[in-house]
């Protein structure tokens, strides 16, 4: 039951990803115009969040192995996305109102604007959510013996989330909902995956309370 538990934890963070990573890109094109910069930009913004998450995730997890730490990651991470639509023009009026009116903005902006709209908006929920794979890998490996088939499937649940979530985004989310309520939806997940790792953490505590109380 912990594995399936776990399988579908990562698989929801994947997804809950790529759907940033897509409605994302066509939140800030409306505003940064160039939709290659604001893809590039996105796409790099993600990959950042992930390898510092994946490192991040890895260490706490070996620090403390305790599930309430990632919950400590989630929920402000959900709280985030449920406020995007309310706070994230702020930060981009800020971003682009600091060039001057009557001048041309120069190129290396019109560049780096975008990345660093992405950057202030979805870096921190992103990498929040990649900080999963890793946490579970070393949640539900028992032995050296069982690294490679616990960290394969996992990764591969999470890989399938991000399958999904780009699907699912691209022909059914972006088509149905307004992009605001897409990201109050995702904050909304999200938020469940943190509550989801205290209930996990306390079945997991209390079992391992009960085998240590049943032994002769």
């Amino acid at each position: 039951m912990k594995h399936a538990v776990v399988a579908l934890m990562v698989f929801t963070g994947g997804f809950i990803i790529m759907v940033l990573e897509i409605i994302g890109a066509r939140f800030l094109a409306k505003d940064f115009g160039s939709y290659f910069s604001v893809w590039v930009s996105q796409i790099g913004v993600v990959l950042i969040a992930l390898m510092l998450g994946y490192y991040i995730g890895g260490a706490l997890a070996d620090r403390w192995q305790r599930l309430w730490v990632l919950a400590g990651l989630l929920v402000p991470a959900g709280v985030i996305l449920f406020l995007i639509p309310n706070c994230a023009e702020w930060l981009v009026d800020r971003i682009i109102s600091r060039h001057p009116i009557n001048q041309p903005i120069p190129q290396v902006w019109q560049k780096l604007d975008p990345v660093l709209g992405s950057s202030l908006i979805f870096l921190v929920p992103c990498l929040a959510l990649a900080a999963l794979p890793p946490y579970m890998i070393r949640l539900v490996t028992q032995s050296l013996a069982e690294v490679g088939r616990s960290s394969g499937a996992i990764i591969a649940a999470s890989t399938l989330g991000s399958i999904a979530g780009v699907f699912v985004s691209g022909f059914v989310l972006i088509e149905t909902m307004k992009l605001s309520n897409i990201f109050r939806a995702m904050g909304g997940l999200t938020l469940l995956l943190g509550f989801a790792c205290v209930i996990l953490d306390r079945w997991i505590s209390s079992r391992a309370s009960r085998a240590v109380e049943e032994r002769p």
